[in-house]
């Protein structure tokens, strides 16, 4: 039950302050600075908003993560069963910990900000195609770099949270203005369930899972092949 409360705690606070951010951003779109100017693009900005993102997964796996791993992601817990670094049992378990925590952060969004409409939710802002690309070359490399440092050496593991919320913070740079930069199945449900913008919602759902597992088979044959060439030498 402590791990699932941990991946609980630890996905409320990636939604509630990640998604937070883009509601906070776009309320202070047109707010007036000190220069008597309007801010067009919000005061928390784009980088405000991956940086933001970067840093809550960082700060939540080295909080988190001697307790359940903070996968924090229901596309990762699934790629980490497939690997076989992850009992199977504990699969759905992890992934209705994760949605509750997720689901409990929307709410409490929008009881902060009811004005809100959007919520925060991933919303394609070109066309279906290109959003689905994104997110699953996005949730790809992710997932490498996850399965890499995080069950790699000592050295490996205490970069762990600094390189993966690096991801994060890139993979939401690069894909926020075209697909929302998701990457987690978690992060574009609740919100959009609480807002009723579910009409994309499959493409996060999908993509993300999708490339999620495309990973493993990948990673398994990097390091079958380093394996194979330390045993010859």
């Amino acid at each position: 039950m402590k791990r699932y409360l941990a991946e609980l705690i630890g996905t409320f606070a990636l939604v509630f302050f990640g998604t937070g951010a883009v509601i906070i951003n776009d309320g202070t779109k047109g707010a007036i600075i000190s220069t008597g100017s309007a801010v067009s693009s919000g005061q928390i900005t784009h980088l405000g908003i991956a940086i933001t993102f970067g840093l809550i997964i960082m700060c939540m796996i080295y909080a988190l993560g001697h307790i359940s791993g903070a996968h924090l992601n229901p596309a990762v817990s699934i790629a980490f069963a497939l690997s076989g670094k992850f009992a199977v049992k504990d699969l759905l378990p992890y992934i209705i910990s994760q949605l509750v925590g997720a689901l409990l952060a929307s709410l409490i969004l929008r009881s902060i900000f009811p004005g809100n409409e959007q919520l925060g939710a991933t919303l394609p802002a070109g066309s279906v195609g290109q959003a689905f690309i994104l997110e699953f070359i996005l949730t790809f490399f992710l997932m490498l770099v996850i399965i890499n440092v995080a069950t790699g050496s000592k050295e490996q593991g205490m970069f762990a949270g600094l390189a993966i919320g690096s991801v994060i913070l890139l993979g939401v740079m690069l894909a926020g203005p075209v697909s929302g930069g998701s990457m987690n199945p978690a992060r574009s449900l609740a919100p959009a369930l609480i807002s009723g913008h579910i009409e994309h919602l499959w493409i996060y759902l999908t993509a993300t899972v999708a490339g999620a597992a495309c990973a493993i088979p990948v990673w398994k044959y990097l390091n079958t092949r380093v394996h194979n060439k330390q045993e010859a030498k």
